[in-house]
């Protein structure tokens, strides 16, 4: 992974198995400047490539933010013709984290407003902390939820929930947001990441082609009807039936000890 980022950190496990982005704002609460948009669009069209991550884990900076969204600030007199390049960056970048083709767990501290909100839920789950707070307010700012929320929160947890949180704009806490199944485990403050991080080495040991191909088959089959999604499961695993890796997990089985997965 470049190290040549402006506004991302990125680290791995000494493994490389698993990989931490974080975003790098803390000053501006994580907020996406256009330098961030482009970052985040370089940084996972490399995962497209890279046979060695297995899972991701995608934090923010310091304890006050995920990410508040959109920088303000930067579009202060912004003409239409820029806002809208900008966020032509910021829809490619929300489309490399939702097609990322390993696991992408959120790890949330504070806010996860806006377009943080959305990236968060572009993500396969969320660790939150009881400090974390979720809002697409955008309306209140006569702004449209832009890379994903509206299509997304819907499917996360249900539609008139979504359109309540759409249409209002309220923010909704960390507890709300475990009951409403937004967020997969909420965590005391300042235990977000760490609680991603061993979810994520549970997921890093275990078949990395495996996985891979779940995670296509979940992400696809639930966008089609059941038929299509049966094949897309069979065509998927039928990928591992030739993979070194599934004989070895058969073979560590039988001699009842822990696999040791190659990715091949």
């Amino acid at each position: 992974m470049s190290s040549s980022y402006k506004t991302i950190n990125v680290s791995a496990s000494p493994d490389g198995h698993v990989v931490t982005v974080e975003l790098n704002r803390p000053e501006a609460l994580n907020a996406m400047n256009t330098a961030m948009g482009e970052d985040l669009v370089r940084c996972f069209e490399a995962f497209q490539w890279d046979r060695t991550a297995r899972c991701v884990v995608f934090t923010g900076a310091g304890a006050k933010a995920f990410c508040v969204g959109g920088d303000l600030k930067e579009r202060e007199g912004m003409a239409d013709e820029t806002w809208r390049a900008q966020h032509a960056i910021f829809e490619a970048a929300a489309a490399k984290v939702l097609h990322c083709p390993v696991p992408v767990i959120a790890a949330v501290e504070g806010f996860a407003m806006g377009g943080g909100c959305e990236l968060a839920v572009l993500s396969d789950f969320i660790v939150a902390s009881e400090t974390a707070v979720f809002a697409v307010p955008e309306v209140t700012r006569g702004i449209f939820p832009g890379i994903g929320g509206t299509q997304l929160l819907p499917r996360i947890i249900g539609a008139p929930l979504a359109k309540e949180m759409i249409f209002t704009g309220r923010r909704v806490p960390a507890a709300e947001a475990k009951a409403i199944g937004l967020v997969n485990h909420l965590v005391p403050a300042g235990q977000a990441r760490a609680r991603a991080l061993e979810i994520a080495q549970v997921i890093a040991d275990n078949g990395p082609i495996a996985v891979r191909q779940a995670k296509k088959a979940v992400s696809w089959g639930s966008e089609t009807d059941l038929e299509t999604g049966m094949a897309l499961a069979i065509e998927a695993y039928n990928v591992t039936v030739t993979t070194d890796d599934r004989l070895e997990g058969v073979r560590a089985f039988n001699e009842k000890r822990k696999p040791r997965f190659q990715g091949k």
